[in-house]
């Protein structure tokens, strides 16, 4: 019979249908039991931009010892495992507490997200062993500790996207405070265009250019045109500032009852409508 060949280390002498099950690539978090013999196929901490996963594997035989490819023996390996996912969780926790700007919240969760998936499936993954070996008290450890880490993970991915929604939300109402104060010092120049747009418009039309000062000789004309002017600019200033009311616009009362009524509350009756009778 052949030997099946899988990415399993050749010198594990593991039952057959492990690397049956097993392919070129690690797959997804599991875990797999027979003979006595428990496989657990996990992942490594995931890197931001990833998308291929690294497989690890631990192998307890039937004599309670671990083993792994990559991290060696005992079950000091698959400890060191989940403490990796920890480090990696408090290194993003840390640049969550200094981020300022919404560019900082989207790397922290660009890391995040492949980080608390890979937590969650681990945490899967450990339950499903401790299902299988219930006897192992290092795997009810692991399996809590797992357990706090992708909470630890969903608690630290919900701050992110709070944080980032926060500064979206405070971009917006600075640049709409900003953008009213522009309004506001926009409308305050058509304030003084209007003012002195009548008064140029009749200087222009009657060419009151003053050469030798006041006209002392008759200044009646003079005065009557800049009051009639100013005043002028002082009722087209009033039309500008008004503001105008909306065609079909009603008080707040009438639109009020109105939104009631559609609702189909009852309306509360009125002591003078009592005093007009039928």
């Amino acid at each position: 019979m052949v030997p099946i060949k899988t990415i399993l280390p050749a010198g594990w002498q593991v039952p057959e249908i492990f690397r049956a099950r097993l392919g070129e690539n690690a797959g997804r978090q599991r875990a797999m039991q027979s003979e006595g013999h428990l496989l657990l196929v996990l992942h490594e901490p995931p890197e931001p931009g990833e998308t291929e996963r690294r497989g690890r594997f631990f192998w307890r035989e039937p004599n309670d010892s671990w083993k792994s490819n990559s991290l060696g023996s005992g079950v000091m390996a698959l400890k060191k495992h989940v403490a990796e996912y920890a480090e990696r969780l408090e290194a993003l926790d840390d640049q969550l507490q200094t981020a300022g700007s919404s560019d900082d919240y989207f790397r922290v969760l660009q890391s995040l997200a492949p980080l608390y998936r890979a937590a969650r499936n681990m945490h899967a993954a450990l339950q499903q062993a401790r299902e299988m070996i219930s006897s192992d008290r290092d795997l009810i450890v692991l399996r809590d500790q797992a357990g706090e880490l992708e909470r630890s993970a969903e608690l630290l991915q919900s701050d992110a996207r709070h944080g980032l929604d926060f500064m979206v939300a405070r971009k917006s109402e600075e640049q709409a405070q900003r953008g009213y104060e522009m309004a506001v010092s926009a409308h305050r120049l058509n304030l003084l265009a209007a003012i002195f747009f009548p008064i140029a418009t009749l200087s222009a039309i009657f060419g009151m250019n003053l050469e030798h000062g006041l006209p002392l000789q008759s200044p009646a004309a003079f005065w009557i045109v800049l009051v009639f002017g100013l005043v002028g600019g002082l009722f087209l200033t009033l039309l500008i500032a008004n503001r105008p009311r909306a065609d079909g616009a009603r008080p707040r009362k009438a639109r009020t009852e109105k939104a009631r009524s559609r609702a189909g509350k009852p309306q509360a009756v009125r002591p003078r409508d009592l005093r007009k009778g039928p």
